[in-house]
């Protein structure tokens, strides 16, 4: 039996109980996740068609959350761009030749997926055809999320380069949204076809930015990628962090669900006039409370996302330190809380 809850809820449509998953499911606080980062990198993980679809599977089994998310990363297709970047411990993404100029952005090439990346969509075809009963999530990041790693060098807090670049080389600016808007289209459209069930865009450093820049800057490469994946007949997420004040101009996009972090209530959402399927958001470091704790907050959730289309989530990852069994606690409790049983 195929579990499709959570595709109807993020088109908005009724459904028996609130689907969940959780952001960061995959590893962290897994035991059989840490058991393999043992011996294998991030990178060296995802290579491995078999290994990968059974990290990704896992969080399924042991929690039976609505739907599995591919564990892989947001620089990914990076690598076959021409882009030297690795995955530090304890530091994320560092990339060794930095966009800085046209000439950098010139010589990016244009990925193949099915060539370049054919590890990811082997992985994919394992899970459809073998593991799951649950939708699969695919994703990619956002031209703006990415490009920030592109040309800082690696992830930072003030995006100083990235921003210097917007504002005072537009030209440069705009011919890597349009690199990474047509990689974005073509990476998710193959992961679509060979299964993915669902998109989730992550537009993780997003909030750095105000409405207008957003607009200026981002805002036809967005609308772009959310048109062309749509085409694909699957649903779109689009998830930041502190991007509070992006959700109006992201209810214009054409994403079907618009994932909150833990500084927006699902209240608030809507007396902004999102009328977009929500996705959220408990705060995980309530993850780390006493049960009661977390009980009440998730049930303040559910009762706000009652009204329209709602998938429960956290709003960001799980951290290292949460103990699956809480997490298979919670997936417990929504599902029952929302099916009336509580």
């Amino acid at each position: 039996m195929f579990n499709d809850t959570i595709l109807r809820a993020a088109r908005g449509e009724k459904t028996d109980y609130t689907p969940v998953w959780f952001m960061r499911q995959v590893g962290r606080s897994q035991p059989e996740y840490n058991k393999v980062k043992e011996k294998y990198s991030l990178i060296e993980i995802t290579k491995q068609p078999e290994l990968t679809a059974y990290l990704t599977a896992t969080p399924v089994e042991n929690y039976n959350v609505d739907a599995a998310i591919l564990y892989k990363d947001i620089i990914s297709p990076l690598s076959p761009m021409g882009v030297d970047v690795d995955i530090v411990s304890g530091v994320g993404p560092v990339i060794q030749n930095p966009i800085r100029t046209l000439s950098d952005v010139e010589q990016l090439k244009e990925i193949d997926p099915y060539k370049d990346l054919d590890y990811i969509y082997k992985t994919i075809e394992i899970l459809v055809k073998e593991k799951l009963n649950v939708p699969l999530i695919g994703f990619c990041g956002a031209p703006f999320t990415v490009a920030s790693y592109m040309i800082e060098g690696g992830p930072t807090r003030h995006y100083h380069k990235t921003k210097s670049m917007m504002y005072n080389d537009e030209k440069t600016w705009f011919a890597l949204m349009d690199k990474l808007t047509e990689m974005s289209i073509v990476y998710l459209k193959a992961q679509v076809e060979s299964g993915a069930k669902m998109i989730q865009i992550f537009d993780s450093w997003a909030g750095a930015l105000d409405k207008r820049d957003y607009e200026y800057y981002l805002g036809d490469s967005m609308r772009r990628i959310i048109s062309e994946t749509k085409k694909l007949g699957v649903p779109v997420i689009l998830f930041g962090i502190g991007a509070s004040h992006l959700l109006p101009e992201w209810n214009t996009l054409g994403t079907d669900v618009i994932g909150l972090d833990w500084r927006t209530s699902i209240k608030e959402a809507r007396d902004l006039g999102i009328t977009k399927a929500l996705q959220g958001n408990l705060d995980p470091a309530l993850l780390l409370s006493d049960w009661e704790v977390i009980e009440k907050r998730a049930k303040e959730i559910l009762d706000q996302g009652q009204s329209k289309g709602h998938i429960f989530n956290l709003g960001h990852g799980v951290f290292p330190d949460v103990k699956p069994e809480t997490l298979k606690r919670l997936t417990e409790y929504v599902h029952s809380y929302s099916k009336g049983q509580f």
